[in-house]
């Protein structure tokens, strides 16, 4: 680890610049993506709701999309509101303990999403490719288990990075250009030789994500396998519809973190980075439940029985 040297004069805060400086833009902004938070919180309460009351939506793969929800939920709230009340206060300023809280927040609901993604892949693989002994391999007992080492891969993976960013010393510059508090951003910042924060940073986040996607990549190349085995059209196209919801968002959150990754840390990405930003950590959590929602069948039955019980009890 990198020890701070004693006579350094710290940054005890500091001030995000948010997406844009134009005072015109700034309640535009701010109710655009009010609607995208509140929409966003509605829609994953909603999958809580749906897969909590309705018992044919109590399966592991529900019991896992329910966990997406709630990551979602997290991960939305994080950021959102510091967010918005910069859009309407004009209050950016963050202390530096609360900006290495959000960037490990954030790191930690992020790093959860690709373990449960990896775990929602391999369900669908035990689902589609061993029906008959689904209900053994994928007991209560198994499918708490996987959850709740997501949730521990997920934070403990975040909670190294956080350690590694703390020990780095900030002498200024203390301007963030950013809406949130992100561990790239802030690395740059340090007046601290940062090389090994880096390094640890590269090994640990490869680990995951090659970890994550090697589960996913062999749980659709088996799943296809067992796809083509299948004798009727119609039951090919029921075991892939299964799949296709949890696909796309493998696609936009994985897509959007490795356009993250890829893109260099420079001053000059600084705006690049930003847009790709919102766009993983604020649209994603909004539209993951529209796309299960809208490609599910099982989840609009159970809605519309819901609502149908609801306004025939009125």
């Amino acid at each position: 680890m990198i020890m701070k040297p004693e006579n350094s004069s710290y940054v005890t805060e500091f001030i995000l610049l948010g997406l844009t400086n134009e005072p015109d833009l700034q309640v535009l902004l701010f109710l655009l993506f009010l609607f995208v938070y509140v929409f966003t919180l509605l829609g994953n309460i909603s999958i809580l709701f749906i897969v909590w009351c309705s018992s044919i939506l109590h399966t592991p793969m529900y019991f896992f999309l329910a966990q997406l929800s709630i990551v979602d939920i997290s991960l939305s709230t994080v950021l959102s509101p510091k967010m918005l009340a910069g859009f309407l206060t004009g209050g950016r300023r963050i202390s530096f303990s609360a900006c290495i809280a959000q960037t490990y927040l954030f790191g930690a609901c992020a790093s959860t999403e690709f373990c449960l993604l990896a775990v929602m892949a391999y369900d669908r693989y035990v689902a589609i490719g061993n029906p008959l002994l689904y209900t053994v391999k994928m007991n209560k007992y198994i499918f708490a288990q996987l959850a709740i080492g997501s949730y521990i891969g997920g934070f403990l993976h975040s909670l190294i990075h956080a350690i590694c960013l703390y020990q780095l010393s900030f002498c200024g510059p203390d301007v963030i250009n950013h809406f949130a508090c992100d561990h790239p951003v802030l690395v740059n910042l340090s007046c601290t030789d940062y090389f090994l924060n880096d390094l640890i940073r590269f090994i640990f986040t490869s680990i995951l994500v090659a970890g994550s996607l090697s589960v996913i990549a062999v749980s659709y190349f088996r799943i296809a396998k067992a796809i083509l085995r299948i004798r009727t059209t119609a039951g090919r196209r029921r075991a892939a519809s299964t799949c296709i919801s949890h696909f796309t968002c493998v696609f936009l959150f994985y897509g959007s973190c490795l356009i993250m990754e890829v893109m260099p840390n420079t001053k000059d990405s600084e705006e690049k980075i930003k847009v790709v930003a919102v766009i993983n950590a604020i649209l994603i959590p909004a539209l993951n439940p529209v796309i299960y929602t809208l490609r599910n069948n099982e989840v609009k039955e159970a809605l519309r029985k819901k609502l149908f019980k609801h306004n025939s009890s009125h």
